[in-house]
């Protein structure tokens, strides 16, 4: 009988953002203009004198491993509370690499995805997934235009990837255009603040409608129920971190009152800086929608930027 994973956090993460495999990429990238087949037989005799070698910890590494940890909680004869797939255009036989240091590091992943070439996107779907953690600018695109589940490009490693709380996941999201639409970042960027301030307040008892990563967030929500703990006390934090203020934080707090998601955090800044936020928070992860957040914040915590879809106004502003 096939597994049910209507219950379980399913996360996709390309092996590019679980390892730091930058030397390789540059490898391949260095001869793919020139010559495809010479590109190909370069990169996979790199990757075969290496195979035994160690990789360094890629972004996405820190929110896996504490993800992972939590299935020490799983109820007897349920279905797991986390999943996680490592994705990869890589052959089986170029992957080793990838598959030797899944092991070194003792983590318990089970399914992967090696396409030889192909792009993984396709397979998203097949494995359930719900987040999927990508360097690859051009899947995240695809992922994020098909509804396919919430997708993010991971910025480059943060200096001390060990800058994380230990014993939970934390996990800190922007507002606008990242767990609710774009409607409101559009007033704000084509109207001005004060036509935003003057919006919001009044639709502050109209929900927000969701945006790309809203299921993401109500499956978080699921999995703090399933977890053992009242979720005032659940190892999964949930935050988020916006520029909004009054009188524009009502239609926030509402609007996940409506979902019926608890959150426990929720920083309204001001135009204050997310990163130094961030930094106190110690989040596993952090995802914005806005280069201006992310460079700054990238150099505390893991981030991942979400992008805006292909035909979103917010791309012209």
């Amino acid at each position: 009988m096939a597994l049910d994973l209507t219950d379980t956090l399913v996360v996709g993460i390309s092996a590019t953002a679980l390892f730091d495999l930058s030397e390789a990429d540059a490898v391949f990238k260095s001869k793919y203009n020139d010559d495809k087949v010479t590109a190909m037989h370069e990169y996979r005799d790199y990757m075969l004198e290496r195979e035994n070698d160690p990789l360094e910890d890629g972004t996405g590494m820190p929110l896996v491993k504490a993800l992972l940890e939590l299935n020490k909680y799983q109820p007897e004869n349920e279905s797991p509370l986390i999943e996680v797939v490592v994705m990869s255009r890589n052959s089986p036989e170029t992957g080793i690499q990838v598959f030797n240091n899944i092991r070194k590091h003792g983590l318990n992943i089970t399914r992967h995805a090696f396409t030889g070439g192909e792009s993984v996107v396709d397979y998203l779907e097949a494995y359930d997934v719900d987040l999927f953690l990508t360097t690859n600018v051009k899947d995240a695109q695809r992922v994020i235009d098909g509804v396919v589940c919430a997708a993010a490009i991971l910025e480059k490693p943060p200096e001390g990837l060990s800058n994380v709380e230990q014993g939970q996941v934390r996990i800190a999201f922007d507002g606008d255009a990242v767990l609710f639409d774009d409607s409101s970042e559009l007033v704000y960027k084509t109207e001005g603040i004060g036509s935003f301030y003057a919006n919001e307040d009044d639709k502050q008892d109209v929900p927000m409608a969701e945006g790309p990563y809203a299921s993401l967030l109500k499956k978080l929500a699921r999995l703090q129920e399933r977890l053992p703990f009242s979720v005032e006390y659940s190892p999964v934090r949930i935050a988020i971190v916006t520029a909004r203020n009054a009188p524009a934080e009502m239609r926030v707090i509402k609007t996940l009152r409506q979902w019926g998601i608890y959150v426990d955090q929720v920083f309204f800044l001001g135009g204050l800086e997310k990163s130094k936020i961030l930094k106190a928070l110690k989040s596993h992860i952090f995802f914005d929608d806005q280069d201006l957040h992310l460079e700054k914040a990238s150099k505390y915590v893991p981030s991942g930027k979400v992008p805006y879809k292909s035909d979103s106004e917010l791309n012209h502003e």
